[in-house]
């Protein structure tokens, strides 16, 4: 999905239904349909700035099935948002009760949350969460693209051949780096 770095943030996302993303725990799709709350937790002393523009990405790499990822990765949501209140307390992205968050706020969605949803017997589904932050730290507004489809982040690519694009090339080509992450599983109950 990502290419390796080591995260400066922990990434907190709480649904409606009170089920909350908790570095692979498995999640009901049907307890996901809502959009979640994003909260952001500071690994690193005084690795946030005040106006930094944070961007979440929700994508699947499994889609339609992990054994034929043919839609890989598909795009389950992206929004950009500041922060509520800096800087976001130490805590740990496993704790189901976030200590003081410090939530995103006023998110911009750039493509609307589509709940997960994986498909009858296809397994377990992964769904990623990703934080971003403008490579170049400005604080000035973004101007980010919106992918031309959901399939692929909008690439295109030759599934024969086992190519796969999605958040990776979108956050490169909008000069983003990965600062933070999370994900679940997600499992259909007809297996």
């Amino acid at each position: 999905v990502i290419d390796d770095f080591t995260p400066s943030l922990g990434l907190h996302a709480t649904w409606p239904s009170e089920q909350h993303a908790l570095l692979g725990n498995t999640l009901q799709p049907s307890k996901l349909q809502h959009k979640p709350s994003i909260a952001l937790h500071d690994m690193q002393a005084a690795s946030t700035a005040a106006n930094v523009t944070y961007i979440i990405a929700l994508t699947d790499p499994d889609a339609p099935s992990r054994s034929k990822p043919k839609w890989s990765e598909f795009c389950h949501w992206l929004a950009s948002g500041t922060l509520q209140n800096n800087p976001p307390p130490p805590c740990d992205p496993k704790d189901p009760d976030p200590c003081a968050p410090a939530l995103l706020t006023d998110l911009d969605e750039v493509v609307s949350y589509k709940p997960p949803a994986p498909p009858a017997k296809t397994g377990p589904h992964r769904y990623v969460f990703l934080v971003f932050v403008p490579s170049n730290g400005t604080t000035d507004r973004l101007h980010l693209s919106k992918p031309a489809g959901r399939k692929h982040w909008g690439y295109d690519v030759d599934v024969g051949k086992g190519e796969t694009k999605g958040v990776r090339e979108w956050a490169e080509e909008n000069g983003l780096a990965p600062v933070g992450a999370n994900f679940i599983y997600a499992l259909n109950k007809k297996q």
